[in-house]
């Protein structure tokens, strides 16, 4: 059954759909949810509420965006998405980044995200700089998903997402997955971050910083328990995250 999504016209939704199927297909295939998710996060999360620049607007196929340092790496999901976007010239790029992102969670028994359709694409990308850094602490994390108009429920449900992938050297300057099954979303992340470093496993600078904060911990813990509770959070601020600046546009 085709989904209604008032924004866009009947032959968008059904370019929407179909697209959806190939992602899934692709994503499957190639083993791939860490780097997508990556990319639509970081695609999104450039948006600043006070300038009303940045956001999940297409711009990070750029290559000045592409050459953030944030950004190291992410010039492969581009690359392995290309083919796909092809066959959907109506969708813009946009939308394309974010619909991957949400396949992304759902394929590797993540919650299901809604998705709304209608960004459109702009040409302008943001200045490097406004993406977390892992080496920060906690003061950093508010600063960055402040700016974005999100919440410390926001920024910690968020991390949960690191239960997907794993760090690389050449591009983070950190080695090693958070959790030992890098393509399952689950809560896992929470779970081994309360247990304590593991051999072969990361915590890094900004992980740790949700154990530290006394306004993080408590999401911290009621995540590693309850993993139900997490999705609901996980859910709500993915779609925040996804949609920002878009309530603007529409």
């Amino acid at each position: 059954m085709l989904k209604n999504y008032p924004n866009v016209s009947k032959e968008y939704q059904q370019a929407v759909e179909k697209c959806r199927r190939k992602l899934r297909a692709l994503i499957q295939e190639k083993q791939c949810a860490p780097i997508i998710l990556r990319l639509a996060w970081h695609a999104a999360g450039t948006y600043d509420m006070h300038s009303k620049t940045g956001g999940p607007f297409g711009t990070i196929k750029n290559q000045q965006e592409l050459a953030h340092s944030a950004n190291n790496g992410l010039d492969i999901a581009v690359r392995l998405l290309e083919p796909i976007k092809q066959q959907f010239p109506i969708l813009s790029y946009a939308d394309f980044y974010q619909l991957a992102g949400v396949v992304a969670v759902e394929i590797t028994g993540g919650p299901e995200i809604p998705f709304h359709p209608g960004r459109p694409d702009k040409t302008e990308s943001p200045p490097e700089g406004r993406l977390p850094d892992a080496q920060k602490g906690a003061d950093h994390l508010r600063e960055v998903f402040y700016r974005m108009g999100l919440s410390d429920k926001d920024i910690v449900a968020l991390s949960g997402g690191h239960t997907l992938g794993r760090c690389h050297k050449e591009r983070s300057g950190f080695e090693g997955a958070w959790t030992s099954n890098p393509l399952i979303f689950d809560n896992s992340y929470f779970k081994e971050l309360l247990s304590g470093e593991k051999e072969g496993l990361i915590q890094l600078p900004s992980d740790k910083a949700l154990l530290d904060d006394p306004s993080f911990r408590p999401y911290v813990e009621k995540y590693a328990q309850d993993e139900d509770a997490f999705f609901a959070d996980y859910v709500e601020a993915h779609l925040k995250l996804s949609e920002l600046g878009f309530a603007d546009e529409v």
